[in-house]
């Protein structure tokens, strides 16, 4: 296996040691588009929710409920 790609290249100017970390882990944190995107609950999911009598009710622990 051959040396890795480098994540970043600096074309101009001098940053630090500290800038170009920062910089790294700020673009390493970003991830791809895939991985940000949630599933988002369908019609049907709130549909049966209901027809179950799984509607969110006041109460300790109902934003826990409230999520499905």
């Amino acid at each position: 296996m051959g040396p890795a790609e480098p994540l970043l290249s600096v074309v101009k100017g001098n940053p630090t040691p500290e800038e170009l970390a920062a910089l790294a882990a700020v673009v390493a944190s970003l991830g791809s588009p895939e991985e940000a995107e949630a599933p988002k609950p369908s019609t049907r999911h709130w549909l049966r929710r209901q027809q179950l009598r799984m509607e969110p009710t006041p109460g300790p622990g109902a934003w826990k409920r409230s999520r499905g």
